[in-house]
């Protein structure tokens, strides 16, 4: 038996001593250095370039720039960007290539002897730039006196999606009480340990190839394989060990241009590796982010609590380009009525170009922000009532059987009420236990009487498995069991999908194990290549175990019937398609938008110094089912992990942006949690209720942790001064503002006397 076993995972001692190998790491010594040249502009048309210096720089070796690209576009879900900015119109692409959008932009590719010499000709790079109209945020999107794209229409609204459900005038009929809010949500950074790097060749079969960290190898083959006007076939893609992800490596970094200069240098009979290494810097700057958005929402219920109506507007700030947007605005969609029986709704959510930087996928894929305001909504509906926010949750939730906000029936297994019951349990258990001792922000300097002030939120959330909205999904396995006889020596698994940290590849293994019916030791895995593996699809969606899995249990029964026909070694190769979505129909949102779901309760303790804003988050209770655990440890880690990841957007990490610029492109200013920062303590609560489409009953879950933490935070400080934050992250500055606009804290005698700042005896 492997699945449901703590195993070790097979890259842990790599990681740990230090063996595991990069992408950067993975070259030999003679290797040539990139460097890209960001343009620097957020929005400016070129009037000229010259490379002529750069290219005189001692060891540069080449410059690459827009007029060496085949075809000089490129996007995941819409082909909207180029891949260098240029003076170029041979109309290759309909996408207007002489704009920079966004600072980041890139505009040239810089190869040299040295990384030293390849920076000094990235600094003689000369251009001539007109200025255009900065688009910064929202305000200026939604007033626009510029357009970002003007070639996508006569606004910087470019997706919109709806829901029209019910009868909303009834529904506001029927309420006795209404809660409204605007709620504002902050980008996030990835902050992923690896930045950016990626190594590039032309292999002995002639193919370029990229070595690269990614999330899915086939859609980056894809992307390099359009901009260069090549077959997919022509093109490699390995992933290394890799150094985080969390939907941050979803989009092109450095794959294409570094593929480029691979090909056109091997084209002149250099066929050295080419390394490229980003700046942490460089990483903040230079790839996209969690959407940062406002969110407009009214909830209509009755005195007992029932939901009778939601409205909600949505904007999410898309940046420059589109990346994910239109996908992450479609969750978020039909994320911001909650996980509720909804009978009647009107939703509009739209997609904004600006000329920030892109949003695209980030853990939770747009629902922490939809949850953010429908949880809000729900708490203060529970304090305007009267009633506890477990019961009002009680009565609303989804539960099998359920009409979605989509107007479709939910996919079988709709365990919430199960979820928020067994976190709820946890919670009363608690109860009884003593309350906690005053803390201080400051080691040095205790709070002052009467300013530490505690409390307890909860708030729960759903999150699709899996790609949504008719995306034409699948999973490839490849299965070759080894032996003599009746006896099986050994068993391969060949798969594409992505290692960034999860433990996904140890589970792959666990599960070909189980499937095959072998101990562990004999399965081995080739992973991560494009020339060895068929497509996985992406490490995102929390869809990768759930997908592989499938994947994996019908290759190894391919390959088991070839074993019983006497086939030595036995091969079996399968593509698992799960069942069909649908797109959102364009004026209802009418669809079947997801094939699976996970579900996720949580209850946050803390404790707010009202003088100085700073919070203390104490004990975290996070309750999920997933199905089946396929590895326990590894699916506490993603809790608590995910956990940590939400505490820092709810609190922590605040990402300053004016004019369309990244001010605190460092850790040292981008706070990112430390140890002393993150919840004292996180009780993971495991259910496993099993989901019928799922391999051995698992679901996808590495999302659902992040995703109802921010409003149960947001709760809990409500708990503790009876004020309401609609605005992340909970910054001291931010809290403190809250506090005082209500008449609370700050040392004039609302809170007592000032703590004392005298010396300790003996002097300093």
């Amino acid at each position: 038996m492997s699945v449901g076993t703590a195993r070790t995972r097979i890259d842990a001692r790599g990681k740990v001593t230090g063996a595991a190998l990069y992408p950067s790491e993975r070259a030999p010594e003679d290797v040539l250095w990139a460097k890209v040249v960001f343009s620097n502009e957020p929005h400016a048309r070129m009037r000229s370039i010259d490379t002529h210096k750069a290219a005189a720089v001692d060891g540069v070796v080449a410059v690459f720039s827009a007029p060496d690209v085949p075809v000089n576009e490129y996007g995941l879900t819409m082909r909207d960007q180029p891949v260098f900015v240029g003076i170029d119109d041979t109309g290759r692409s309909p996408i207007p290539a002489d704009i920079s959008r966004w600072e980041a932009d890139h505009i040239a590719l810089i190869v040299a002897t040295t990384p030293h010499a390849a920076a000094a000709g990235a600094a003689a790079v000369a251009v001539e730039w007109e200025q255009l109209p900065i688009v910064a945020d929202l305000d200026d999107a939604l007033t626009p006196t510029a357009l970002v794209h003007p070639e996508s229409g006569n606004s910087n609204i470019y997706v919109t999606d709806r829901i029209r459900k019910g009868d909303v005038a009834a529904g506001w009929a029927q309420a006795a009480v209404v809660i409204e809010g605007t709620y504002e949500l902050p980008y996030q950074e990835h902050a992923f340990l690896q930045p950016e790097a990626a190594v590039s060749y032309v292999d002995d079969e002639g193919r370029v190839t990229v070595e690269v960290a990614g999330q899915w190898t086939h859609e980056d083959q894809e992307q390099i394989a359009h901009a260069l006007d090549l077959r997919a076939d022509q093109v490699r893609v390995i992933y290394p060990t890799i150094g985080g992800a969390f939907g941050g490596r979803e989009d092109m970094s450095l794959q294409i241009v570094l593929a480029l200069a691979a090909l056109r240098l091997s084209g002149r009979g250099e066929r050295r590796p080419i390394v490229s290494r980003w700046s942490r810097e460089e990483s903040i700057v230079g790839h996209h982010k969690r959407h940062r958005g406002r969110i407009h929402t009214k909830l209509g219920a009755t005195r007992d609590g029932r939901i009778t109506v939601v409205e909600a507007d949505v904007h999410l700030d898309a940046g420059a380009y589109n990346y994910t947007s239109n996908k992450v605005l479609g969750n978020c969609h039909v994320s911001v009525a909650g996980a509720y029986e909804v009978p009647n709704a009107r939703i509009d959510s739209h997609a904004v170009y600006t000329n920030s930087v892109p949003g695209g996928a980030f853990r939770g894929f747009g629902a922490p922000q939809g949850f953010f305001a429908a949880e809000t909504q729900m708490n203060k509906l529970a304090a305007a009532l009267g009633i506890d926010p477990v019961e009002i949750r009680r009565r609303n939730c989804l539960r099998e059987g359920s009409v979605g906000i989509t107007q479709t029936t939910m996919p079988l297994g709709v365990t919430l009420p199960e979820v928020i019951d067994a976190c709820a349990e946890v919670v009363e258990a608690r109860k009884a236990r003593a309350p906690r001792q005053p803390f201080s922000p400051f080691a040095s300097l205790p709070p002052a009487a009467g300013s530490v002030r505690s409390g307890r939120g909860f708030a729960c959330a759903f999150k699709n498995i899996g790609f949504s909205f008719g995306f034409p999904e699948r999973c490839e396995a490849e299965i070759r069991i080894h032996g003599e006889g009746d006896r099986i020596d050994s068993v391969e698994l060949f798969h594409a999908g992505a290692e960034v940290g999860q433990g996904s590849h140890t589970a792959f293994l666990q599960m070909a194990a189980e499937a095959v019916g072998v101990p562990d030791e004999l399965v081995s895995g080739h992973f991560s290549d494009t020339a060895s593996s068929g497509d996985s699809g992406s490490a995102s969606a929390s869809r990768l175990t759930w997908m592989a899995g499938n994947s994996i249990r019908g290759a190894a029964e391919e390959a088991e019937k070839h074993w019983r026909d006497g086939e030595r070694p036995a091969i079996g190769h399968f593509r698992f398609v799960p069942p069909p979505t649908d797109p959102l129909d364009p004026e209802t949102g009418a669809s079947t938008p997801n094939f699976a779901y996970g579900y996720v309760a949580q209850s946050v303790e803390l404790s707010v110094d009202i003088d100085t804003g700073h919070i203390a988050v104490h004990h975290v209770v996070s309750a999920h089912d997933v199905g089946r655990a396929i590895n326990p440890v590894l699916v506490e880690s993603q809790i608590e992990g995910g956990v940590v990841q939400a505490h820092g957007y709810a609190i922590t990490e605040n990402l300053q942006v004016a004019g369309a610029r990244i001010l605190n492109p460092r850790l040292s200013t981008y706070l990112i949690p430390g140890i002393l920062d993150i919840p004292e303590a996180i009780e993971s609560v495991v259910l496993e209720l099993g989901d019928a489409l799922g391999p051995w009953g698992a679901r996808g879950m590495a999302e659902m942790p992040l995703i109802p933490y921010g409003p149960a935070v947001v709760a809990a400080l409500h708990d503790a001064t009876g004020v309401w934050l609609h605005e992340l992250p909970l910054t001291p500055d931010r809290v403190v503002a809250a506090l005082r606009a209500h008449g609370i804290g700050g040392w004039n005698g609302a809170a007592g006397t000032p703590p004392t700042t005298e010396a300790p005896a003996g002097g300093l």
